[in-house]
């Protein structure tokens, strides 16, 4: 844990006695990879936090809301998405040691519960946790989007209702080339069949 991040909070005031509150207010900059690889909140941005943090018997209980500015591609038509986001946080840090009691006690679970160092907290877990659980698996610039052309690539909603490309069938293109002629030296098609005359010149 890093001390300096603006996500880690310090407990001090809460003193371990259940039932003390204090509320948490602030706007941080978003760490690194807070999204998905087609969607997710810029690095650096505002997230603004909503907490409230109580000392209940065997730690600290966050609960609040975070919201954050996102920024992805929809991924049919590849256009950029800029949106909002707000989601809801709730997460329990339990004080040192707490974890080995419960370890003890057959929760095999409670290992992977998130404790506090001293009487520091970080907020960076749970806020990935949350906002990547809420962002959409596949984003859309919106719900009845088109897409690219297939053919051509561009984007349909930009394109007139009646575009289209031509298509060959595979299958004239094989006779295409089978009956394709080429100039011979004298301007001619040479199409391999003999011309008139040519009989008597020999």
């Amino acid at each position: 844990m890093d001390a300096r991040s603006p996500l880690v909070v310090s407990t001090h005031e809460l003193g371990r006695r259940p039932g003390t509150m204090r509320t948490y207010e602030r706007t941080v900059p978003a760490p690194a990879d807070l999204g998905t690889t087609v969607i997710g909140v810029p690095v650096g941005s505002d997230v603004e936090l909503d907490l409230r943090l109580e000392a209940v018997m065997d730690g600290v209980l966050v609960t609040g809301r975070a919201g954050v500015d996102l920024h992805g591609e929809c991924v049919r038509c590849l256009r950029d998405i800029d949106d909002t986001l707000t989601v809801d946080l709730s997460e329990l840090y339990y004080y040192p040691g707490t974890r080995e009691h419960l370890t003890a006690d057959g929760d095999e679970e409670a290992e992977d519960l998130p404790e506090l160092v001293g009487e520091l907290l970080d907020l960076e877990p749970t806020l990935r946790d949350a906002v990547v659980l809420a962002l959409p698996f596949r984003p859309l610039c919106r719900p009845d989007c088109a897409g690219l052309c297939p053919e051509c690539g561009e984007r349909l909603d930009d394109l007139p209702a009646d575009h289209h490309h031509e298509q060959l069938d595979p299958r004239w293109s094989v006779l295409g080339s089978v009956f394709a002629t080429e100039p011979d030296e004298a301007g001619r098609e040479d199409t391999g069949q003999a011309t008139p005359g040519d009989g008597a010149a020999r």
